[in-house]
């Protein structure tokens, strides 16, 4: 029989309480990861000592150790509890829009857009503070273990959903608002070999579809939407839905938070024009 978690909403119990409860759960049901289970989770007595140790057990290799590395994620979290904030409402936008997802412990254990997204928040961190090769090796173990290139300057507002993760890239003067999901495969990138502020700004509530590729220093407004497998290369208005190669505006307005709701489908009136 499949393994179900009665999840407690945040509005009964704080976020980190019920993930815990989970791998309580999980530990009864699968005693064979007793050992994974308390050293990620129940070992601990918050969020961040537990997203510190996980970052590390991930992350750690030959060149830096994972003891070195837990060390800096909990003080870069020290430093900055908002990072912590952010990692919760990561978790609570992926069990509210991700029908795969049972629990907050499947996002925060396995799914590496979660986790991505975390160690770029640290590498982040870390190049505010001039630590730039530091911050460039998170990068680039993340890009090895995941498939997902987050420069380490790139600003990312919290309630983020990566779905899948896999392919996704995001430049270095990139912009994603809060509430944004995007799924596989899309680009927030340059059009070519210009320097300076070259890369996407999305907002508030934007859903970004499989494949989408967003393309130079353009802003796609609020609870947009781009369409799947789509090509942007101008700005596109709030609430309205951009498709195709080259993308066209295909509704305005679309449904009122398509991030949240993760609708991809399409408007039958096309306005014909060309974005």
């Amino acid at each position: 029989m499949a393994q179900v978690f009665e999840v407690i909403t945040p509005e009964d119990k704080p976020i980190w309480l019920c993930l815990r409860q989970e791998a309580s759960d999980a530990l009864a049901a699968e005693p064979g990861l007793a050992s994974m289970l308390h050293s990620t989770i129940l070992s601990h007595d918050d969020l961040a000592s537990a997203l510190s140790y996980h970052i590390a057990r991930k992350v750690g290799d030959d060149t830096l150790r994972g003891m070195t590395l837990r060390e800096l994620a909990q003080k870069v979290y020290a430093t900055d509890p908002s990072l912590v904030e952010a990692a919760e409402a990561d978790l609570q936008a992926v069990y509210e829009r991700d029908p795969a997802a049972k629990g907050y412990l499947q996002a925060f254990m396995f799914f590496k857009g979660f986790l991505a997204l975390q160690i770029h928040r640290v590498g982040h961190r870390l190049w505010q503070e001039g630590r730039y090769t530091m911050a460039h090796y998170l990068q680039s173990r993340v890009s090895e273990l995941f498939q997902i290139d987050i420069h380490p300057a790139a600003r990312i507002g919290k309630g983020i959903f990566i779905d899948h993760g896999t392919g996704v890239v995001i430049g270095e003067t990139a912009v994603v608002d809060d509430e944004v999901s995007m799924l596989h495969g899309v680009t927030l990138g340059g059009t070519g070999a210009e320097r300076g502020d070259r890369h996407p700004k999305i907002g508030r509530g934007v859903l970004l579809g499989a494949g989408a590729k967003v393309l130079g220093n353009i802003t796609i407004g609020e609870y947009a939407k781009v369409a799947s497998g789509s090509v942007v290369l101008k700005p596109v208005p709030a609430h309205c839905t951009a498709a195709g190669v080259p993308a066209r505006l295909v509704n305005c307005k679309t449904c009122e938070d398509p991030a949240r709701k993760m609708d991809h489908t399409l408007a039958d009136v096309d306005y014909d024009y060309v974005i």
